[in-house]
């Protein structure tokens, strides 16, 4: 056990910085920094304390589903290097709440954590405010935020449910939950980048009609333009979000369009490509309140967390 904490204790020593200038109160929570882990790393929430000291100011866990499953078929995951990408097609591989509950319990650190929440692949559409409510009453006491996930592309049929009017019934249901608690949970949505200006015009008047605290811009792209990688071999790996630097553009820009409409009425955390302490600066200045690195962790390591956070200081 000494081992450990002498272990934890040297990674912090190597990748934490600390500076009362980093800190930043979002949503009524207090981030001692505002660089972030994605969801879909540490689905299962079994690696918090060990990833709160390599310098992230908050971790996401998830996507977690009321039942654990197992997932598409493998492979499901592939480095795309020539673009630094990655496509995956996990489909909320999990071992469900109940699982995810004892980690949480059981952890040591005091890093925020956001649980990101979906629903099971058998779950019909119609059902699945049941999916999303179980996730909301299962985490409440162990989770700081809640992020609602309508934009993985790997579980069939998900993706509709961010159409304006099953969006906005399952937020307002959501909200409904939170109201009756004697202190609520910021919940914010996760959206895809490939909604046009129209859909992103949709989700700033869902989240004032709704008033979650909060967008996450960007899930993966389905989308394969602009490559370097040959298309033979894109088309080879098949079907998957793809992540990393083909993002970056997009989601900056996803991040500009909804600050703009809104009037930075609502807080955004900017993720997706973010592969350099530029292109997190980028983030922040379309409008961002805080970013996500998953990518970029995957391809960099946590130097990355530590090179974005060194630069705001600069």
């Amino acid at each position: 056990m000494a081992g450990n904490a002498l272990g934890r204790g040297f990674l912090k020593s190597l990748y934490q910085v600390e500076d009362p200038k980093l800190e930043r109160e979002v949503f009524g929570l207090k981030f001692k920094n505002p660089v972030g882990l994605a969801a879909g790393f540490d689905k299962d929430a079994k690696l918090i304390d060990e990833l709160d000291c390599l310098g992230f100011g908050f971790i996401e866990i998830g996507t977690v589903t009321p039942k654990g499953q197992a997932g598409n078929d493998k492979p499901r995951l592939f480095r795309v290097t020539d673009d630094q990408g990655i496509i995956n097609r996990m489909g909320f591989n999990n071992d469900g709440l109940e699982e995810a509950v004892k980690r949480l319990k059981a952890r040591k650190s005091s890093v925020l954590v956001g649980g990101n929440i979906g629903k099971n692949k058998v779950t019909p559409n119609e059902e699945a405010f049941s999916d999303y409510e179980k996730g909301f009453y299962a985490l409440f006491d162990y989770v700081d935020y809640f992020v609602v996930n309508v934009s993985s592309p790997n579980t069939p049929g998900l993706r509709e449910l961010q159409d304006k009017e099953p969006l906005t019934n399952l937020l307002a249901g959501l909200m409904a939950l939170n109201s009756k608690k004697p202190k609520q949970k910021p919940i914010l949505l996760k959206i895809a980048p490939d909604l046009t200006d129209e859909q992103l015009d949709d989700i700033v008047a869902i989240v004032a009609e709704t008033g979650i605290a909060g967008v996450i811009a960007t899930n993966t792209t389905i989308s394969r333009d602009g490559l370097a990688t040959p298309k033979e071999t894109v088309d080879s790996i098949g079907a998957g979000g793809l992540s990393g630097k083909p993002l970056t553009k997009r989601s900056t820009e996803v991040i500009r369009y909804l600050y703009q409409k809104s009037n930075g009425s609502f807080p955004i955390i900017g993720v997706g490509g973010i592969m350099t302490p530029k292109d997190a600066l980028e983030k922040f200045e379309a409008g961002a309140s805080l970013v996500q690195v998953y990518s970029g962790f995957v391809y960099e390591g946590p130097a990355l967390v530590k090179g974005i956070n060194k630069m705001l200081l600069k």
